[in-house]
């Protein structure tokens, strides 16, 4: 028997003897193995296929401690406490709400060989002793989970995530476990670049929910539309979510669902953080049947009876739409995922998708301050020191460090690199950074309003989107159950250019096949982001060259 033969025949022995599972999925196992064989690993698995189970398995077979990065304290907690049922090592938690006695405690343990496991949130890297704690320790596994809140492409960008990097090298580069349940192959890049993983595998599986139906119900007028909504809430079972694009209309449309004597709360980024946490336990313990929210509710939720997820509003593109309605039917159990389109509804999302760009001189004056400093400085310490918001100091610093003018230190501190570059050129290549993720956040907005308006199999399109190959009819989208995809199949046109297969445009440069619909070709550029095209003008004008 070979080694690996031997790797995964211990692996399963200890998921049955150690984790109670009959067996693995193909994904928890392709990715343990990874990590086993010595690689950093990202794994792209949807809410509830047990991407917890994966680094937990992988730091049992692993001599060492295993650090995890989770930015939510109420996810920790629960990571936490099911570590403690399973008994397969001890696990703390740095955060926040320790006192300095039992911060020195939970770290003394750890060097002291009694945590297998230790949960922080980013921010906790703000603070030089978590550092100089786990260098002392070597940790032998290195997580990082909800990975694409390292991402700039991603929906849940936390600027604390990227300084991980400058952590794991720290830590002399232990093995890395990047997690996180939604990724197109853009975020993914991302990841791998900027948490420094080297020779990576990426394992993505698992994103089909078949028990989800899905579709998408077009109006003119708002009216048309709001009616419609309200019919469908009254009429579905609960419990379910609605989504919707901003604090004002979730508290308007809470009302109106309360006035129709149904037990409706709002959740959104406005309210105080014990009034949220209020709204969520009684949406968890089924005292509210319908919650009617912004983004800013569901991750590291898990309820699993949600029978409905519909969209007020069109999401800002595919990732942010199939995470949410990834919260209903975990329990396997039929579920409905209505999108309610209107096209004029576009313009809000790209008005939000606009806001809060950086300028020339604002990006000047960071810059300025940066290159006056005698020693590392703060985001917050720019703050203090120019006329900007926290958000468009970190926007100008996440630019410049992306260009290579400043660097951001482990402890979150911020210095000038030693590069040559002068301020105006520094200057013009952040405004280049800047175009470029507009033009990539048009090109995703774009995807989803080609999903609302997709006249072919709903569930093809999404999986497509992630990279997972899909054979249309899926029989439980509105366009598959009305033989609208079966029609468009039938007229399907060439296919010129294999899926997934690299090409090159001459103004966009290269890009990857994601997907067809019927006589279009789906192209995700690395520099511009996605773009459809006319296959017969293609061919004609010889747009694309095969690489």
């Amino acid at each position: 028997m070979s080694k690996h033969q031997q790797k995964k025949l211990n692996l399963r022995q200890v998921a049955q003897e150690r984790f109670g599972y009959d067996k693995l999925r193909s994904g928890q196992e392709a990715a343990i193995q990874a990590v086993l064989e010595g690689h950093d690993t990202l794994a792209v698995m949807p809410t509830g296929s047990g991407k917890s189970a994966i680094y937990q398995m992988a730091a049992f077979l692993i001599p060492g401690s295993t650090v995890v990065v989770s930015p939510l304290l109420a996810l920790q907690r629960d990571q936490v406490k099911a570590i403690a049922d399973q008994d397969v090592g001890e696990a703390s938690v740095i955060n926040s709400t320790l006192s300095t006695t039992e911060r020195q405690e939970v770290f003394d343990h750890l060097q002291e060989g009694d945590l297998e496991f230790l949960f922080l949130a980013p921010e906790q890297f703000n603070q030089a002793e978590t550092l100089e704690r786990l260098q002392a320790t070597q940790p032998s596994l290195f997580v990082v989970d909800e990975a694409h809140c390292i991402s700039s492409w991603g929906h849940d960008f936390r600027p604390d995530y990227l300084r991980l990097n400058q952590v794991i090298e720290g830590l002399g580069h232990p093995r890395i476990l990047a997690l996180t349940a939604t990724a197109a192959p853009p975020v993914r890049a991302e990841i791998i670049e900027r948490l420094g993983m080297q020779d990576a595998t990426i394992v993505v599986q698992g994103f089909d929910r078949p028990n989800i139906e899905l579709s998408v119900s077009r109006f003119e007028t708002e009216d048309e539309k709001q009616e419609s909504l309200l019919k469908q809430i009254a009429q579905a079972d609960k419990p379910g979510i609605v989504y919707v694009a901003t604090r004002k209309r979730a508290e308007e449309l809470t009302e109106l669902l309360t006035s129709q004597g149904m037990r409706s709360r709002f959740y959104h980024a406005g309210m105080k953080a014990t009034d949220r946490q209020q709204v969520e336990v009684a949406f968890m313990s089924d005292e509210v049947e319908v919650l009617v929210a912004t983004t800013a509710f569901g991750m590291g939720v898990d309820k699993p009876n949600v029978r409905f997820v519909f969209h007020a509003d069109i999401s800002d593109s595919i990732d942010s739409y199939y995470q949410e309605i990834g919260r209903a039917g975990r329990d396997a159990e039929a579920a409905k995922a209505v999108l309610f389109y209107k096209p004029d509804d576009l313009n809000l999302r790209r008005f939000f998708a606009s806001g809060g760009q950086v300028d020339v001189e604002q990006i000047e004056q960071v810059v300025e301050i940066l290159q006056d400093q005698e020693k590392p400085i703060t985001p917050k310490e720019v703050k203090e020191q120019v006329e900007l918001s926290s958000t468009k100091v970190r926007r100008v610093l996440n630019h410049l460090t992306e260009v290579g003018m400043v660097e951001t230190l482990p402890t979150g501190e911020v210095v000038t690199t030693d590069t040559a570059m002068t301020m105006q050129e520094g200057v013009e290549a952040a405004l280049r950074v800047q175009e470029r993720r507009q033009q990539f956040e048009r090109s995703r907005l774009e995807m989803m309003r080609s999903y609302a308006e997709l006249k072919n199999c709903r569930r093809e399109y999404i999986l497509n989107y992630f990279g997972e190959q899909f054979e249309a009819p899926c029989d439980n989208c509105d366009n598959c159950k009305t033989g609208v995809t079966e029609q468009q199949t039938e007229t399907s046109g060439h296919q010129p250019y294999a899926l997934k297969s690299r090409v090159v445009h001459k103004p966009w440069g290269e890009g990857t096949v994601m997907r067809y619909e019927n006589d279009k070709i789906v192209i995700l550029f690395d520099q511009v982001g996605y773009k459809t095209l006319e296959v017969q003008t293609v061919l004609l004008h010889r747009l694309l060259q095969r690489l």
